[in-house]
């Protein structure tokens, strides 16, 4: 049962992430996280089952919508399933050449050591930004320390 409440809130993110698309990029961005600002690459306390469930149910359920579900989306969705359990990550953004010379863009989501979407492609891409998203706790123990 805990499966399937995951996997049909992987579909309701996805829906979400699609609609943001349709919004302008520079007011969407502020939601993605701190721009230029990396989270750790480690996980302290952090289940890493959880984040391998929702890498899965959102790579799983984006090639069941009816809506156009490619990386962006998919990073987005998961970032949000993240943000919704207190798990720090960061979206990346890069761009490429494609053969013929036209711009390539694509977007992948890491969260500590486990990249949870669109890093099948990520080597090919020069990354031009990127949105670290901190935990509450995390945002704190930084400013106390700053």
């Amino acid at each position: 049962m805990a499966r399937k409440r995951l996997y049909a809130e992987a579909f309701f993110y996805l829906g979400w992430a699609r609609i943001l698309k349709l919004i302008p990029f520079a007011r969407v961005a502020p939601q993605l996280g701190t721009r230029m600002v990396e989270t750790s690459y480690e996980h302290p306390g952090t289940d890493e089952a959880t984040i391998r469930n929702i890498s899965r149910a959102v790579r799983t359920m984006s090639r069941y919508t009816f809506w156009e579900s490619m990386c962006l989306v998919q990073a987005i969705a998961a970032l949000k399933m993240l943000e919704r359990r207190g798990v720090a990550s960061t979206l990346y953004l890069g761009t490429s050449r494609g053969a013929s010379g036209e711009m390539l863009a694509h977007a992948w989501l890491r969260s500590g050591p486990i990249y949870l979407t669109g890093f099948e492609q990520m080597r090919k891409f020069t990354v031009v930004a990127l949105f670290g998203k901190t935990t509450k706790w995390q945002r704190d123990d930084v400013q106390a320390r700053g």
